[in-house]
């Protein structure tokens, strides 16, 4: 696992931060940012705002359409660690140190460039003000000379603490859309619905070999304010048996309890996946390895690798799990969701499969998808199946989710689905190439309507910006 900065920074408070809010737990410094889009007002010079101009960051006045954009940053989750920040310009790029001078580059997903591209929040010189202090080189903070921004060793004194200090506003040029529901690199997105709520848990994106070792869970009640309730699981010190590849969660309840199903591998040149599976008294964490052990182990079954869990429960209470790349694998879950009959299990891949099974049930058809293509793939697209049980026999109705080139939207997959409770309304979570500059291991989390024909087919969905 990506070791973790001892002293990393936790909010202390909830913070209400536009379109999420953000909920943790103590900390070793008191400064949090409001996170989506914002710009960045030097706090000695009131008129400048942290821009990025051929790529080197400065302090500039900003006036024009142009200068307005480059002006504008989203305030995301850490790249190197959730308890601090990472800031994306509006071209994709992310603002990062290279011999101490800030700058933009794309995220290559390495250990070096996440820690250079992360900074936790500190007070600043003025109430309200921020500075922001390097994850991998806490001694150092962004600061300007001669209004090009440096990272540079803390200096106590008036001087270096005004010209390292801003103030977060509004961001001079801001997105139109709904989408990405969630600010930041998330992929994979489970969605599903407890007690009055909305709940995503996605994969934590923007990892080269998508090398991620936790989960966050966020929360709404309608589609589009999002409560982000911090890390959930994390391999790291969560579980014995896996350290990396923190791939895809999906969660159910039963009796009062919340089981978060999830894929791990370790780092250590292992590439073997596994299935796992936690517990929790609460859809929004913390969970904890309910065996201590691997719930499907790699090899377990014959072909396919261990990925990619969902559960899908049928109007008799029973449970059922689905998994697998390569190869869908489906069984039906024993009453403590921790177990299953091996013999049991049964192979149910349609034509084109590659990835990402998931089952619902409407108006007594239901319903397999899943994912076509390799996901760092443009054409990485989502298909489906209908059937008249939880195993099947399923007929392909091909595919229902794709690529939208005209607003640069790539990479459609990787889905879920929920119901409206007590309606005909549907929603499909899915991830793409994060927009405009993402790709296989730079993903966001889009989340759009899915409406059906009058024959239970399921309409053509369109992806949105």
């Amino acid at each position: 696992m990506t070791a973790r900065r001892a002293g990393s920074l936790v909010a202390t408070t909830a913070l209400i931060t536009g379109s999420v809010v953000v909920l943790s737990g103590s900390a070793a410094h008191a400064a949090t940012l409001p996170t989506g889009a914002r710009s960045l007002a030097s706090v000695n010079h009131p008129s400048r705002y942290l821009r990025h101009l051929d790529s080197l960051a400065r302090i500039d006045p900003v006036s024009t359409a142009q200068e307005k954009l480059d002006a504008t940053f989203t305030v995301i989750n850490g790249l190197a660690s959730p308890s601090c920040y990472s800031f994306q310009a509006r071209n994709g790029r992310f603002l990062r140190h290279r011999d101490y001078r800030l700058r933009l580059d794309t995220n290559t997903g390495d250990a070096t460039f996440r820690g250079d591209a992360t900074f936790c929040a500190v007070d600043g010189s003025v109430t309200g003000s921020v500075a922001l202090a390097s994850y991998n080189y806490p001694d150092r903070r962004i600061r300007h000379r001669d209004y090009a921004l440096w990272l540079d060793p803390y200096q106590d004194t008036a001087t270096f603490r005004a010209d390292s200090s801003f103030r977060l506003t509004t961001a001079w040029a801001s997105r139109t859309g709904r989408n990405p529901v969630l600010p930041g690199l998330f992929a994979d997105p489970h969605i599903t619905h407890f007690n009055g709520r909305y709940y995503l848990y996605p994969t934590t994106d923007g990892y080269a070999s998508w090398g991620g070792t936790y989960y966050k869970a966020f929360s709404s009640t309608d589609l589009v304010d999002w409560t982000d309730h911090g890390v959930v699981l994390d391999h790291g010190p969560d579980v014995t048996w896996a350290d990396n590849s923190a791939w895809a969660p999906a969660v159910a309840t039963r009796n009062g309890k919340y089981y978060l199903y999830f894929s791990g591998g370790l780092a250590s040149g292992n590439t073997a996946k596994q299935l796992g599976v936690a517990v929790a008294g609460s859809p929004a964490g913390p969970f904890r390895d309910a065996l201590g052990r691997p719930l499907v182990t790699s090899g377990q079954f014959s072909g396919g690798q261990a990925i990619d869990p969902a559960v899908f429960t049928d109007t008799d209470g029973q449970s059922y799990l689905y998994w697998g790349q390569g190869v869908a694998r489906a069984v039906r879950l024993n009453t403590d969701m921790t177990s299953f009959d091996p013999s049991a299990v049964r192979v149910i891949t349609p034509s084109g499969y590659n990835e990402a099974p998931f089952v619902f049930k409407r108006n007594g058809v239901y319903y397999l998808m899943w994912s076509e293509n390799d996901t760092r793939s443009e054409d990485y697209r989502v298909a489906y199946a209908t059937g008249t049980s939880p195993l099947g026999p399923w007929t392909n109705r091909g595919v229902v989710l794709q690529k939208r080139l005209d607003l640069g939207i790539r990479g459609t997959g990787h889905h879920s689905v929920v119901q409206t409770p007590g309606t005909d309304t549907w929603h499909i979570a899915y991830h793409r190439f994060a927009v405009p500059a993402g790709d296989g291991t730079n993903r966001e989390t889009a989340i759009d309507r899915m409406e059906f024909n009058t024959d239970g087919t399921i309409r053509p969905i369109v992806p949105t910006l």
